[in-house]
């Protein structure tokens, strides 16, 4: 039995800039290389949606710093649950700078982040995986 575990949420960016993104990113590579999890981040107007996948306990403890990190609000799980493989194993934190067809600004603006079902997020992110092809991104 794997002890593979996958969370996917969302939240809101408070006070934004590449500054900030630029530490996020800084602390998750450096945390999840620590921790043996990977994931990806997808940053897009006014929302952060991110998958994070590794041993159950690591993830969990990832989860509640980031529900305590004062860069964003209104954090939202929309899945937890045991898997049986990684989407991004060779990555710490894919970072996705709005390059995907994941929701545009006026999608975002309309709602679109609240109204994602679990199975829509996990398209999503299965698409990325795919969209990135083989490698590493770190950047």
């Amino acid at each position: 039995m794997s002890d593979l575990y996958q969370i996917i949420y969302r939240s809101r960016p408070f006070g934004f800039d590449e500054t900030s993104l630029a530490g996020i990113l800084l602390d998750a590579r450096r945390c999840n290389t620590r921790d043996a999890i990977s994931g990806a981040l997808v940053c897009r107007h006014d929302i952060f949606l991110q998958l994070l996948e590794g041993p159950e306990a690591a993830v969990r403890a990832a989860f509640q710093r980031i529900e305590r990190d004062d860069r964003h609000v209104n954090v939202v799980q929309l899945v937890g649950e045991a898997v049986t493989e990684r989407l991004f194993g060779d990555w710490a934190m894919l970072h996705d700078p709005a390059e995907s067809e994941i929701w545009s600004e006026a999608e975002v603006a309309a709602g679109a982040a609240e109204r994602a079902t679990p199975e829509t997020v996990r398209a999503m992110f299965a698409a990325l995986r795919v969209a990135q092809g083989e490698g590493r991104m770190d950047a």
